[in-house]
């Protein structure tokens, strides 16, 4: 199989369309904030105009309730979200886990929440958002939050959350009569640290022979650092503030953190992107989605290439004029054509 590689520049739901800003809004909100940035340091209105929302949040008819699913180091908390609409029969579901640099995060951010109500509503889908176990910030730092049930003696670091998101597809595939879903039609996707996650997920599952149907990753982190820059992605990233970017010392810190030692210490299923073409020929159809203005899209594309080379389903995508996650930017218009993609992949499983 060979990957598709292209930009997205539009969507075609035209239901989905009400409340969403012009597209490139995010792209000229980083230029002014760059400008404010040379004349000295950022002001706290400079931030707020930044973090400002870019239009009304979506809303969806929509039965959402707060579950547990039994794993390995306790409890793993999910959200379930459901179309209140009749069904006609089992639905496909999205298990799904937010980003944080495996330190932050939770089931109420934007990248969480409002990306599980703009699935579920396009796709007529149920979604699972996993609330997995998160690792202290390094030395000097602040401790994580914990999740209640986890041993106060335990050190989270890798294999843990990815452990956690297991044990939530696991619960899922058991609890889907209750659930209205159809186990053969799951999807595992994340953003950016839960990218990372669901893409490490998906190959442990796949090589116990219990795959996804579909891996759906979001600005993921895929390599404990970042490959090569090609020219076009280079000269994109050349003007990014350097708050936004994912230096290669910053890389260092988060992987080693995440791991608890030595990057030379990780495999692929740590970071999927370690893998060798025989390690990820067993992986499902897999989306990949990139941010333009991030340096992670080096990663993403890397990552769509050895999957290609494998001979995975691979789609790559860049959506143009955004930086790392887009997903927690209320009524971004991009953001919202991420949902539709996504959309679109549950619905054909």
């Amino acid at each position: 199989m060979t990957s598709t590689e292209h930009s997205i520049e539009s969507s075609t739901d035209s239901a989905t369309a009400v409340g969403r800003d012009t597209p490139g809004t995010m792209a000229r909100r980083l230029q002014v904030l760059a400008e404010a940035a040379a004349r000295g340091p950022l002001t706290a209105e400079d931030d707020a105009a930044w973090d400002a929302p870019y239009g009304p949040a979506e809303a969806w008819d929509l039965h959402v309730e707060d579950r547990e699913a039994p794993g390995p180091h306790g409890p793993v908390p999910v959200r379930v979200y459901t179309p209140a609409a009749p069904a006609a029969g089992p639905r496909p579901v999205l298990v799904f886990c937010h980003g944080g640099s495996f330190q932050h995060g939770d089931l109420d951010m934007p990248e969480g929440d409002a990306t599980a109500r703009g699935v579920a509503g396009r796709a007529d889908a149920v979604v699972v958002s996993v609330d997995y176990r998160l690792c202290d910030e390094p030395p000097g730092g602040n401790p994580a939050r914990v999740i209640p049930g986890t041993d106060p003696a335990l050190e989270v670091r890798a294999p843990i959350p990815c452990d956690d998101v297991i044990a939530a597809v696991d619960w899922t595939r058991a609890q889907a009569e209750e659930l209205g879903v159809d186990p053969a039609r799951l999807a595992l996707g994340g953003a950016s640290a839960g990218g990372n996650l669901a893409a490490a997920a998906s190959l442990r599952l796949a090589e116990a022979g219990r795959a996804p149907a579909a891996s759906l990753l979001m600005y993921p982190v895929t390599h404990p650092l970042n490959p090569e820059a090609t020219a076009e992605e280079a000269e994109a990233l050349a003007g990014v503030p350097d708050r936004f970017r994912f230096t290669p010392a910053g890389m260092r810190r988060m992987a080693e953190n995440y791991l608890g030692g030595p990057l030379e210490q990780a495999t692929a299923h740590d970071f999927p992107g370690l893998g060798t073409a025989e390690q990820l020929a067993v992986l499902p159809r897999t989306y990949l989605e990139a941010d333009e203005l991030d340096d992670l899209r080096l990663g993403a594309r890397r990552y769509a290439e050895q999957l290609a080379e494998a001979g995975v389903e691979v789609e790559y995508a860049v959506r143009p004029g955004v930086t790392h996650g887009h997903l927690n930017k209320v009524g971004l218009a991009e953001a919202a054509r991420s949902w539709d993609r996504l959309a679109a992949i549950i619905s054909d499983l």
